[in-house]
């Protein structure tokens, strides 16, 4: 029965209920049928959000990151990018790549794809190509979001192991330890160095691929634009003649 909290859990969201409503009253639930009077259960949850906090935080960046960008963040990236007329989509994901991981090798987040990729990175990169280029398809600038989202994974995955604090490495020492093995932070760090070089220069090679790529798109969409099997619409987004008609209805 002390598992019921979990079945509360699976019903409240597959019912789209309040999340916080829904965690709290399995909590509570959880609590009554182990036989805990209402100060425990209650002592008991604030001891595991107070524990646990730092986890919140996260959920507070995200209405700040909504109201920095109802109030022209993205826009400001934009026109940052713009004035840069010689700046392609590769050479902005190249940079930002060595950023995340030289800063999560510091020790220093940067926030990742809702605070940082989504709002700032992947509109910069969408521009970028657009000043170079002009008008883009719909799925070339899918392509764009999902390499700057690639910029990001690999930045933080490959740098995460070079910060001597990070939870992976005291984690991994944790465990050869108890195995019987004596490893130091680091040699670990060492280890993990080449590694990261290495997955920095494959993924600076792949965006200039990337570049060569939008450009060869570009070309062909410009042919299709003179055949007219491509318009733009009121987003300056090439469809086709059906699309645009489907967009107007």
């Amino acid at each position: 029965m002390e598992l019921i909290g979990i079945l509360i859990i699976i019903l409240g969201f597959a019912l789209k209920l309040d999340t916080i409503a829904v965690v709290v009253s399995a909590g509570v639930v959880t609590g009554l049928v182990a036989h805990m009077d209402i100060v425990q259960i209650l002592s008991t949850l604030g001891e595991a959000f107070v524990t646990n906090r730092t986890t919140c935080l996260f959920m507070l960046t995200l209405p700040v990151i909504g109201l920095c960008e109802r109030y022209g963040l993205k826009s400001k990236a934009v026109m940052l990018i713009e004035k840069a007329k010689g700046l392609s989509t590769g050479t902005l994901l190249s940079g930002y790549t060595f950023i995340r991981e030289a800063t999560i090798a510091a020790g220093v987040a940067l926030g990742g794809h809702p605070q940082f990729v989504r709002p700032l990175i992947s509109p910069m990169a969408e521009s970028a190509a657009t000043v170079k280029y002009g008008k883009l398809e719909e799925k070339d600038l899918d392509k764009i979001k999902a390499h700057s989202a690639l910029a990001d994974n690999i930045g933080n995955f490959f740098g995460q192991n070079l910060f001597l604090a990070a939870g992976g490495l005291l984690l991994i020492k944790g465990v050869m330890e108890q195995l019987g093995y004596s490893v130091e932070l680091t040699d670990m760090v060492l280890y993990g160095l080449p590694t990261a070089v290495c997955a920095y220069i494959v993924n600076f090679i792949r965006f200039i691929i990337f570049d060569k790529t939008i450009q060869a798109s570009v070309a062909r969409d410009e042919a299709d634009m003179k055949a007219g099997k491509l318009v733009p619409n009121e987003l300056n987004i090439l469809v086709t003649p059906e699309e645009l008609k489907k967009e107007a209805e």
